[in-house]
């Protein structure tokens, strides 16, 4: 059921610090900064040649992300995103299995146009999984 590895998120403070580190220190091509408002963020990918880096900064102060940075005020990993075939199946699959999603459980449109989901971390070893529509 799970695919490739589609991105690891990092949440920041200022998004245009850190996308400077990854610009500048390690050469790296970056996405424009793209508002999220239904997440409640606004993202910059991070290209690498077989997956990327997501840099989150809050979008808002309803931010979900916001409480991760209370409790490390430095940013760090918030997520995982994993690429599934179908994202019903998988939800439908998980659940069965036991696994909570979080929201409505119902998908939403992410940063690259497709439906995502997150899965709670408690489930999934203390790791906040997305996953997202191939």
């Amino acid at each position: 059921m799970i695919g490739r590895l589609n991105h690891v998120a990092i949440a920041v403070k200022d998004l245009k610090a850190a996308a400077k580190v990854y610009r500048d220190t390690l050469g790296a091509t970056l996405s424009a900064a793209l508002p999220q408002p239904e997440h409640g963020v606004t993202v910059i990918f991070v290209e690498l040649p077989n997956s990327k880096i997501e840099l989150l900064e809050p979008l808002g102060a309803d931010s979900p992300i916001n409480a991760f940075l209370e409790r490390n005020p430095g940013g760090g990993i918030h997520h995982v995103c994993y690429e599934v075939d179908d994202i019903l199946a998988a939800r439908d699959r998980m659940k069965a299995q036991g696994a909570r999603i979080l929201g409505s459980g119902e998908p939403k449109i992410g940063a690259h146009g497709k439906p995502v989901l997150f899965m709670h971390p408690k489930d999934f070893l203390g790791t906040l999984v997305e996953l997202e529509q191939a």
